[in-house]
């Protein structure tokens, strides 16, 4: 007979019921049980691109007898105080600016476990279930499984060719505001540099434009505009606009976060959030509560890298990588559906990043669900579905004609493969076959 404890179920709190699968987990499983299948859905990085030597010479110099028993031993919750000066100087310098035009410091910069865990923390000091948070549309998947653990309401804001629109980010501030619900609006949540999912960088003009507009509106308290700029240095063509934060001169409203996993190693784990100063404390206490830290290894791996200039050649490495990878991806769209009613077929042209957003007819379903994604499985072919890339914004029905496409992991080889078996897919569904 079995036992009481084997029959009765474990009561989870409300947070962990609120959280379901991510997206990327069901796309992942397709990939593993069909080997066979080119992923254009995977976000990863280029797997023969990982900086195997320079790690191997970073870890030779931070395990030497100087620096061994450091390296190995626990760090501080907030980071390694020297990792953190040179990152307030590398983001200055991305800026062109001195880093004391941030009106910060080293201690204002917090080291984690990528830049994800950084998005968690920040949500967890400061949305309660039911409290807003902003988006646009469409926006990073992942971020809104986070959101959904958190019990936050979303709602989104539009964005053209230029990223989000300051006035339609007003709009919507100011519907809240004459629905009484301003006071719950949380953070205004932004990815800037070649956006997850359509690979669109934020117009010059907008970023302080969208700055003043969250300044304007944070009365009773202040909105955080969170800055996510992951993808911010595989830049391949013009450099990249500054960031909203180089605007933010009080370092009072904007958190800027990056990280080493897309530029350098995923493995590392490191992300890191330039945060406004009474951010930082509440943010380090609940990082405490999760880990007390993140690996001082892989700390000290990333600034070992820094310091002997292996990072800065690795990111101008990956870059002509990545282009070439991103140039082939454009020319095989324009090859194989250039011609599939032009104007209503369109595609996204990054200048950098890793993602293609491609947006079909409106009559085509490519939602998770929808006839296309299966044939295009059928034909070996994954991408994601952009429904996945829209909040639950109750305001909004998500459109299911778009799908992102990432160049990051295939060869070019299997990139203009990829986007030929797609192509047959969207026709034969077009045609009925």
């Amino acid at each position: 007979m079995a036992a009481e404890s084997d029959t009765v179920r474990f009561a989870l709190s409300a947070r962990a019921a609120r959280t379901g699968p991510q997206p990327i987990s069901f796309l992942m499983r397709q990939a593993v049980e069909n080997p066979s299948l080119i992923s254009l859905a995977a976000g990863l990085v280029d797997y023969e691109s990982l900086p195997v030597q320079p790690s191997r010479r970073g870890f030779e110099r931070v395990l030497d007898d100087g620096r061994g028993r450091h390296t190995l031993q626990y760090g501080t919750t907030i980071g390694d105080a020297t990792l953190r000066q040179r990152l307030l100087e590398h983001l200055a310098n991305l800026d062109g600016i001195a880093p004391a035009a941030f009106d910060a410091t080293a201690d204002d910069m917090v080291i984690a476990n990528g830049s994800q865990q950084l998005l968690f923390l920040l949500t967890e000091v400061l949305v309660d279930p039911g409290d807003i948070v902003i988006t646009a549309a469409p926006s990073y998947f992942v971020y809104t499984g986070t959101l959904q653990t958190f019990g936050a309401q979303v709602r989104c804001v539009d964005m053209d060719e230029h990223g989000m629109v300051p006035a339609a980010l007003e709009a919507v501030l100011e519907r809240l505001e004459a629905e009484g619900e301003l006071g719950r609006v949380k953070i205004v949540y932004v990815c800037d540099y070649f956006q997850n999912p359509t690979g669109l960088t934020l117009a010059v003009e907008r970023r302080a434009e969208l700055l003043r507009i969250v300044q304007r509106y944070s009365t009773g308290h202040r909105i955080l505009l969170i800055e996510d700029a992951a993808y911010r240095e595989l830049s391949y063509g013009d450099d990249p606009p500054p960031s909203i934060k180089s605007h933010d001169k009080s370092n009072a409203c904007v958190a800027l976060l990056q990280t080493f996993s897309k530029p350098f190693a995923p493995g590392l784990k490191i992300g890191y959030g330039l945060l406004p100063r009474d951010l930082v404390e509440p943010v380090v206490l609940q990082k405490g509560n999760h880990d007390f830290g993140s690996a001082n290894l892989c700390q000290q791996l990333a600034l070992a890298a820094m310091e002997s200039g292996d990072y800065q050649r690795h990111v101008e490495a990956l870059c002509r990588r990545y282009r070439a990878k991103r140039d082939a991806m454009l020319e095989a769209l324009e090859r194989e559906l250039g011609d599939f009613e032009p104007g209503n077929t369109q595609w996204t042209r990054p200048g950098g990043g890793l993602y293609v957003y491609l947006t079909l007819p409106e009559r085509f379903d490519a939602g998770p669900h929808g006839a296309l994604f299966d044939r295009a499985i059928g034909e070996g072919v994954l991408y994601v579905p952009g429904t996945y890339c829209f909040g639950p914004d109750p305001d909004r029905v998500a459109p299911s004609n778009t799908m992102r496409l990432s160049f990051g992991v295939c060869s070019i080889e299997q990139i203009r493969e990829g986007i030929a078996r797609l192509a047959r897919a969207i026709r034969a569904i077009d045609t009925g076959q």
